[in-house]
């Protein structure tokens, strides 16, 4: 699975979709050779030595996936790097740095290919014997170089001579006995298997190539074994350093008994398995240590048996994979071959020691182990073991093995059972004897999902039986499988298109591909593999709704599937498998709808008042779904409704909500399922015209569905709008089958109770009771809307009202909008008709009215911007009644309410909230090109076309900051937009969103740019700036980044023109207005955005330049010392920036004053420092006033 095409994403649940570019060859060699050349030059400097290594590391990592493109290449890198550490003038960093990228190239391409290729003549042999004891064991920093050295030194270690002849005169020059080179790598070898780094690795392999030497084994194999089986019986897994110690013991003899000769070994193996046993490691809580535990045991299992291939095992004959293919009649019996028939003669005698009885429990109860990679292993040596085992004894081992398939033991049971399978059908140790007992085992398998608190396990055990299934297509000639061969299909089918997991149809899918192909005898296998292929099944609503009516067309499915839904998947955990389900057994009802009504719609009914909470749920939306497709299929054939139904059935499905009703099935956490399932089935009733006309039922369906609206205060948040949603689409099917008679009137005594209790609730004191009724109105039919569509309206409309009672109602408040639209598409549009009647000349001012207040609603409260709600509400319905008015009576709509909707539209699309500003952009923007017929009286028509041309409409991003605000802004030159898109914009321009603010006020400043020299257009922008800031006075939401947006215009020159007039009145009014905005304020965002507008508003000549002068030093003596020290600060920037505001012979005394003082201290001491600089400017003193209540004290 893991070398899965480059389209692997395409059909991903979740996550982003993500690319793979398959490589063909090592195309960086010649860049790889000239970095390896350059480390001599690089090693010295610590940056270009870091950036070589990421550059390698950025290199070699491409390759991990496909690294048998580095095989021509990894000799001629190895030599390279190789002579750099053979160089006796290579400095130690140098040399270490040769080892990294040596390591480097290890890991991508494993250390077995790469072993062979190092230098292994004798004159090594002392060169890094020297080098590894040069080593620190302990130095972090050079790990590489020991694990590479180790490397090399266990192939070294293979030379054919005799080490004993490397010694010579042991006798050093001072006399002392110098150690053999024997007893030197031993020792090496001993010391690097005991430390907690990747040396340890490499230590292991080094033993198990040099123990095995002939002169070695002789005279040092029994003492190592000693040695490691006395730290093996001393250490505790419990410590850290007892688990270093033991992980290295392992792998010493797993790699020993690996590599050693079976004689050599064989007479130590009996004490090492009760040295292994005594160490208990399958109690440890150390995975890696149970691993290799397993390991070894299996190891030990091989060497107490001779290793022979069993001439029992099952060899299948033609494996052609185009013979199968083209193979369309029965399977060709030359093509089998059998166990021979005289398995007496196959089989040679000789006795199984005891030991293997204890090697094959203890892999029997690895595979049961809680991590997947000792199951593994485990499962891989019960594989080897039972290939050398004979027939009786294997058959033994499989017995044991499928009792691991019991409901009494864990899904790891499962799991390692299912590989175990695996690799014994993949070696040939399964007979087909033995696969009628193993294929019902499989089939469980491929369902086996089991609840754990609010999830479930199962996902791996299932994975693990396509597993099986995907070898078995390999392993068994087709004639062994024939008779399982419908059974194993359908259930690959079933988990390739049912599966929850996508890991686990993907499995599925692989599996039955592999069997389509080997087996050839899979019914409909390449037709269904075609509609469910690997990447076909990502999807899951797909696989669903789609691919399964596809696959059930062909009829060996069909049943199965169904079957499979009812039995196992209406009643699955989660919700939206259950969903799904219930939509997948009503699509595939047209296959098969005599069983539908026959067998599984009197099956279902049982479980829909059952005991079970989640089989009722799925059992009555299984009956809602099958029953609306029976009446469906039997209109389409022009047949009776009641053609698939009788007494009985008619009867189940009105008991459902008497039988819930009466055991009070409807409270509680239950009743948040309940009540949408069986609102759900009175929608599917309703539509499928069960003859329930006048049946007390009906009643009883309309109780439900008003409790359930007035029951949402009570149901949690997370299920609330799909219980909404579900009883007001019942109730809209409801009214519309059951409430109508034959002349198409409603009962006006009915009406008239419906209408009025929908009604009465939307003043409820609950939001969520406004919320439900309002969307209720919403959905009744015309015939119920009829003569009373004023006073639903009026009711409607006061929801939308903001008072003080309800000011965080915005969840009701968008529910009327979108019901106030819902209900004029419902009754249609009628000009000169009656207000009681239609949407006409009368009442449409009201009802824009309700919708453009919408638009204005700003509520925030702990939730946020909850009024962006309402707002998106209020842009869609505004759109749904325009388009319907524009096609029925256009004349209806007249010139300000059009003006009215493209400028709020226009001054939404500028705001910050890229959700939002998206909705309103798409809005505005279908209006604008809406042709049939045009939307008229829309202001500067033509210029918006050409901003916003049709053929942009779809491929606008009015998300993205950087595509919306070059747009919008350029709508600021039109008069009738230009003050909604400085609203707007103000917002957007002065937030605290980086991206937002960047683009919106980059934007901004390009447009100031075009109209610089403009006087005209420059009069008109600052007019509409100007009645922005006086309209919103005192408006936080608005004001404050307004003044942050006017700091930065300052600050960009954006009125320049208007500077070299003497009090110029937008710097006198804007002055004015910043006062006002500011007076008795301890809003601190507020107040430094304040600050950088006087100090901006410094540069326009006048008398002005006093004034603001005496506001800056006004805020020197602000009671918050963060204040006073951002006026100085800025003040400080100002007097620098404009140095003509200060005479020259004072300006060093006044900056001086400005930076030296400690603005944050005490009041009184400040206030003197700040009187002395209004005596040098000549500025008035502010007078200290005996009291301030509010405000700033002067």
């Amino acid at each position: 699975m893991d070398g899965a095409g480059p389209e692997e994403a395409r059909g991903q649940e979740l996550g982003p979709s993500t690319t793979r570019s398959v490589l063909e060859s090592f195309s960086e060699s010649r860049e790889v050779a000239a970095l390896l050349g350059s480390l001599g030059a690089v090693c010295g400097d610590l940056v270009s030595r870091e950036m070589a290594v990421e550059k390698f590391l950025g290199i070699m990592d491409k390759y991990q996936e496909q690294p048998h493109l580095l095989d021509r290449h990894l000799e001629w890198m190895m030599n390279s790097l190789l002579d750099i550490v053979r160089e006796n003038v290579s400095p130690p960093p140098l040399v270490h740095l040769a080892f990294k990228f040596l390591y480097i190239i290890t890991k991508v391409r494993g250390y077995k290919r790469f072993l062979p290729l190092f230098p292994h003549e004798v004159g090594d042999l002392q060169p890094v014997l020297d080098m590894l004891v040069d080593q620190d064991p302990k130095d972090s920093e050079s790990w590489e170089t020991r694990y590479m050295l180790l490397l090399w030194l266990s192939m070294i270690c293979l030379i054919p001579f005799d080490l004993a002849r490397f010694d010579g005169n042991i006798s050093s020059e001072e006399g002392h006995a110098r150690m053999p080179t024997m007893d030197r790598i031993l020792q090496i070898a001993k010391c690097y298997l005991i430390v907690s780094d990747k040396a340890r690795d490499a230590a292991a392999v080094l033993v198990s190539k040099f123990i095995v030497r002939p002169d070695v084994r002789q005279k040092r194999m029994a003492d190592f074994l000693d040695w490691t089986l006395s730290l093996l019986s001393k250490s505790s897994s419990q410590t850290m350093e007892g688990t270093v110690i033991i992980n290295g013991m392992l792998q010493a003899l797993a790699q020993l008994f690996k590599h050693g000769k079976r004689e050599d070994c064989l007479p130590y193996a009996a004490v090492v398995l009760q040295c292994l046993d005594n160490c208990k490691l399958s109690e440890s809580n150390q995975m890696v240590l149970r691993k290799l535990g397993m390991k070894l045991v299996q190891r030990l299992g091989l060497t107490f048996v001779k290793p022979k291939v069993a001439k029992w095992r099952y060899q299948r004959g033609c494996r052609s994979l185009a013979a199968n293919l083209q193979a369309q009649g029965p399977v060709m019996q030359n093509q089998v071959i059998t166990v021979a028939a005289n398995e007496a003669d196959d089989e040679e005698e000789y006795d199984i020691p005891g030991e293997i009885e204890n090697v094959v429990e203890q892999l029997l109860v690895g595979l049961k182990d809680k991590d997947t990679i000792v199951r593994w292993s485990a499962a891989k040596g019960i594989g080897r073991i039972t290939g050398r085992l004979p027939k009786e004894l294997a058959d033994d081992v499989i017995g044991s093995l499928l009792d691991c398939f019991s409901f009494q033991e864990t899904d790891n049971a499962w799991h390692g059972g299912c590989l175990a399978l695996a690799e014994l059908g993949r070696r040939g140790l399964l007979l087909p004897s033995r696969i009628s007992d193993v294929v019902p085992v499989i089939l469980k398998a491929l369902i086996y999902d089991e609840k754990r608190g609010a999830c479930s396990v199962g996902s791996n055990v299932r994975d693990a039986a396509c597993y099986v299934c995907w070898a078995f297509a390999r392993a068994y000639d087709p004639v062994e499988l024939i008779p399982f061969i419908n059974q194993i299909a359908s259930a690959l089918v079933i988990a390739a298109v049912f599966d929850r997991d996508i890991n686990c149809r993907r499995a599925a899918s692989a599996a039955f591909q592999e069997n389509v192909g080997r087996q050839g005898t899979f019914p409909h296998g390449i037709d269904i593999l075609t509609a469910a292929d690997y990447f076909a099944v990502g999807n899951r609503v797909n696989c669903y709704l789609t691919i399964s009516v596809y696959i059930a067309g062909f009829p060996e499915y069909t049943q199965p599937m169904i079957d499979h839904l009812v039995n196992v998947k209406i009643n699955h955990w989660d919700g939206v498998i259950r969903e799904l389900s219930t939509k997948a057994l009503h699509n595939l009802t047209p296959q098969a709808p005599d069983y539908m009504a026959n067998v599984v719609l009197p099956r279902l009914l049982p479980l829909s008042v059952g005991t079970d909470l989640h089989t009722r749920h799925g059992a009555i939306l299984a009956c809602a779904e099958i029953t609306h497709a029976l009446c469906k299929l039997a209109e389409e054939n022009k047949r009776s409704v009641m053609y698939y139904f009788n007494e009985n059935s008619l009867e189940g499905l009105k008991q459902i909500h008497q039988e819930l009703c009466r055991r009070q099935l409807y409270r509680g956490l239950g009743g948040e399922l309940m009540r949408p399932a069986v609102c759900t089935l009175i929608e599917k009733l309703s539509l499928s015209k069960m003859p329930f006309r006048g049946d007390p039922i009906i009643g009883g369906w309309q109780w439900l569905i008003n409790d359930t609206l007035r029951s949402l205060p009570l149901i949690s948040s997370a299920a609330r709008q799909n219980i909404k949603e579900s009883a007001v689409s019942a109730l809209a099917a409801l009214c519309n089958e059951y409430y109508i008679n034959e002349k198409g009137e409603a009962d006006p005594a009915l009406q008239d109770e419906l209408v009025t209790q929908c009604i009465s609730e939307l003043q409820n004191t609950e939001e969520m009771i406004r919320c439900g009724f309002s969307r209720a109105l919403g959905a009744l039919p015309r015939f119920l809307l009829k003569g009373r569509l004023q006073q639903v309206l009026e009711g409607l409309k006061k929801v939308t009202l903001i008072s003080p009672t309800d000011v965080s109602f915005a969840e009701a408040r968008r529910d009327a909008l979108i019901a106030i639209a819902k209900v004029c598409q419902t009754v249609g549009v009628k000009g000169e008709g009656s207000q009681e009647d239609y949407v006409c000349r009368d009442n449409v001012t009201q009802i824009y009215a309700a919708l453009l207040g919408g638009v204005t609603d700003y509520t925030t409260d702990s939730r946020g911007d909850v009024g962006g709600w309402v707002r998106e509400a209020a842009m869609t319905s505004l759109m749904e009644v325009t388009l319907l008015l524009v096609q029925n009576e256009v004349e209806l709509i007249n010139t300000d309410i059009c003006k009215q909707i493209m400028c709020w539209l226009a001054q939404q699309s500028a705001e910050k909230i890229d959700k939002f500003r998206a909705h309103a952009g798409s809005v505005f923007l279908t209006l604008l090109h809406f042709d049939h017929p045009p939307i008229p009286h829309i202001p500067h028509r033509e210029e918006l076309e050409r901003i916003f041309p049709r053929s942009e409409k779809e491929t606008l991003n009015w998300n993205a900051a950087s595509e919306a605000f070059p747009r919008i802004t350029q709508l600021l030159g039109l008069p009738a937009y230009q003050y909604y898109v400085l609203l707007g914009l103000s917002v957007s321009v002065g937030g605290l969103t980086e991206t937002t603010l960047r683009y919106s006020a980059q934007s901004l400043f390009d447009y100031m740019k075009k109209i610089q020299n403009d006087l005209s257009a420059m009069e008109s922008f600052c007019e509409s700036l100007l009645k922005v800031f006086e309209d919103n006075l005192r408006n936080d939401r608005v004001s404050v980044p307004l003044l942050t947006m006017l700091d930065q215009m300052l600050a960009n020159g954006c009125f320049d023109i208007f500077t070299v007039q003497q009090n110029h009145p937008f710097s006198v009014k804007l002055l004015t207005l910043c006062k006002e905005e500011i007076k008795k304020s301890k809003d601190i965002r507020k107040l430094r955005s304040s600050i950088g507008v006087f100090c901006g508003l410094i540069q326009f000549q006048g008398d002005m330049r006093d004034q603001v002068l005496f506001q800056l030093f006004l805020l020197l003596c602000h009671p918050f010392p963060v204040i006073r020290k951002t006026t100085a600060a800025q003040v400080y920037e100002m007097l620098i920036t404009y140095s003509d505001i200060v005479d020259p012979a004072i300006l060093d005394e006044v900056m001086a004053i400005l930076s030296d003082t400690n603005w944050e201290a005490e009041l009184p001491v400040v206030r003197e420092k700040r009187n002395c600089l209004c005596d040098l400017m000549g500025v008035p003193k502010p007078q200290l006033v005996s009291k301030v209540k509010y405000g700033i004290v002067l």
